[in-house]
């Protein structure tokens, strides 16, 4: 059996696509629906079933989805396993937030290849509880993410890089003497209560019985804050370091009242064949953010 057949299948279903799986293989939409087709001639059984432009598992498909999964993860570890113990090779996946994935990974990249030519790497952005997912469930090798609000499993690790506290950004120009005044009086821009971040917010909206205005919620960190240079509103989010906000005329205000932190860090699988992989990463890494 061809190993890139199960690949094809698995990014499908992951994706719910073929042209997106198309997109992330680099391959025409015929070329991956063929491959699955062959698949399914092996086996002797149909795996996907179309619904529209989405495609999903058929009963065949969902029982071996996992296993198929395993699979690819043994190729992929037993490719480490010939690698010079001399030598760092093989491929690293590795998972990142948005504001992680727009400076911060690729200074970190640039340093590693540097040092360590024959690593490849697959890269994957989405937020950070997505993320956590596939590093517990060994879809990724590791993973620059938000802590989430729950303990982590005993069979991963964590590193912090920085904590973040909650602060009011608002545009440079506006009068703010009490952040909880303005944020109750300010048109409210939500950050997104799927991830950690706006999580945080959110709790401590209630835990002050602040009432918001609000006028839309997202996810996007670097988009709040293109929001709130219009004078669109005022927003809760995470101090975060980015960029983004340079050329943009904000305020960031500290909140009166202490409150948890969101800790962003790399998370990864204690018993991943690429740990050593993930080790160099987390030393250059380590040495860029001064943690």
């Amino acid at each position: 059996m061809d190993s890139r057949y199960l690949q094809s299948f698995v990014y499908v279903v992951e994706l719910g696509s073929i042209a997106e799986a198309a997109r992330r293989l680099d391959l025409t939409p015929a070329a991956v629906a063929q491959r699955v087709k062959m698949l399914e001639q092996e086996l002797g059984a149909q795996l996907v079933r179309r619904s529209g432009r989405t495609v999903g598992t058929t009963e065949a498909g969902e029982r071996i989805l996992e296993r198929s999964r395993a699979i690819l993860h043994d190729i992929r570890d037993l490719k480490s396993d010939l690698a010079e113990s001399s030598v760092l090779a093989g491929q690293l996946r590795i998972g990142g937030m948005a504001t992680m994935m727009t400076a911060f990974i690729p200074a970190v990249l640039a340093q590693l290849l540097a040092r360590h030519p024959a690593i490849d790497f697959y890269l994957e952005p989405g937020t950070s509880l997505d993320l956590y997912r596939k590093v517990v469930h060994g879809d990724l090798d590791a993973a620059l993410i938000a802590h989430p609000l729950f303990n982590i499993p005993k069979s991963c690790e964590w590193h912090t890089f920085r904590e973040e506290p909650l602060v009011l950004l608002a545009p440079a120009s506006m009068a703010v003497s009490d952040p909880h005044l303005t944020l109750q009086a300010e048109p409210f821009i939500r950050y997104d209560r799927n991830v950690v971040g706006g999580q945080l917010a959110d709790s401590y909206l209630r835990q002050h019985g602040i009432i918001t205005n609000q006028r839309c919620e997202l996810d996007g960190l670097a988009a709040i804050a293109a929001l709130v240079d219009r004078r669109l509103g005022v927003s809760l989010v995470p101090d975060w370091n980015v960029r983004a906000l340079d050329g943009l005329s904000l305020a960031k205000w500290p909140l009166p009242h202490a409150f948890l932190k969101r800790r962003v860090g790399l998370i990864w699988h204690r018993s991943s064949a690429r740990v050593r992989l993930v080790q160099a990463f987390l030393g250059v890494a380590s040495e860029l953010a001064g943690a």
